[in-house]
């Protein structure tokens, strides 16, 4: 290990930053540092430069891609390297504004009885019940689980926060079927390897089996789920406010755009076409999707 990754790495964990993030920053400032075939200490600004337009044009990468090579770029050359006059030129992406997609209820339904697995059932039902981020499922141990007060306790959540979110009584019978077959004894899902919480490759490859099992074509991840708690409890008349507290968002505005996915929003007037009362036509021979039903 080289000097400077040494010290960038103390220089983020004296700072407290997750070791998710501090793997993330060392892997782009090693590929920066491997593109030029030189230290970052002897990279000019102008070929910061090029490298973020390589990344654009040449790599396609996404924006979150994009954003945490520019923060781990900004880390090194603020902190580490105290090379403050490179900083400016190295921009933050305007941000995107996406919205995520949902699963119906029905299908998240579908989705958990397709789950064959206890093991991988309790993980994934896990997920939506609390709306849990994927390193929250991952990092859960069994004295989490508090079935006296019916809290799951999330302990140094995104942000190095403590936070409480609901235990739900229908997860609470599906959990203790699984620990009981388990026997889990520090972490709640364990990986094989011993003294290791599962992987998170290996919860997402179950949630890609258990959609595909379930027939649904949308793309289902654990980050998904995470939305649809969200959307479903709006849905349901809970508060925004508490809805914010339950994911651990620092702002509200962060939680506001499951307004823009709920069907109570977004169905709460109908369309002007339907005011025409037109007759519809379908004119199509091959197999509908799911959406067209029956003629």
């Amino acid at each position: 290990m080289t000097p400077l990754r040494q010290r960038m790495i103390d220089d983020m964990r004296m700072r407290r930053m997750s070791p998710r993030t501090i793997d993330t920053y060392i892997y782009h400032v090693a590929n920066f540092a491997s593109y030029f075939g030189k230290s970052p200490q002897l990279i000019t600004t102008e070929e910061v430069r090029h490298y973020q337009l390589h990344l654009i044009n040449e790599k396609h990468v996404s924006w979150s891609a994009y954003n945490q090579v520019v923060c781990a770029l900004r880390f090194l050359y603020r902190i580490t390297l105290k090379m403050d006059t490179i900083v400016p030129d190295i921009p933050f992406p305007r941000t995107e504004h996406k919205l995520p997609v949902i699963l119906s209820t029905d299908e998240v339904l579908r989705f958990l009885s397709s789950i064959t697995s206890l093991k991988y059932r309790a993980i994934l039902m896990t997920a939506y019940a609390a709306g849990l981020r994927l390193s929250e499922v991952i990092n859960l141990k069994v004295s989490d689980i508090d079935s006296a007060r019916m809290v799951i306790r999330i302990q140094q959540g995104k942000g190095r926060k403590d936070r409480y979110v609901m235990l739900s009584p229908v997860l609470l019978t599906v959990l203790r079927r699984y620990w009981h077959a388990a026997r889990p004894t520090s972490w709640l899902f364990p990986s094989k390897v011993p003294g290791q919480p599962i992987s998170d490759s290996a919860i997402q490859k179950a949630c890609k089996r258990a959609a595909r099992d379930a027939g649904l074509t949308k793309d289902v991840t654990v980050r998904m789920l995470r939305h649809c708690f969200a959307t479903h409890l709006l849905e349901a008349g809970a508060n925004i406010r508490l809805i914010q507290t339950l994911l651990g968002h620092n702002s509200v505005h962060t939680t506001e755009r499951y307004t823009h996915v709920s069907t109570d929003t977004v169905c709460a007037t109908p369309s002007p076409l339907d005011l025409l009362a037109l007759p519809a036509e379908v004119d199509a021979d091959d197999e509908p999707p799911s959406w067209v039903g029956s003629r």
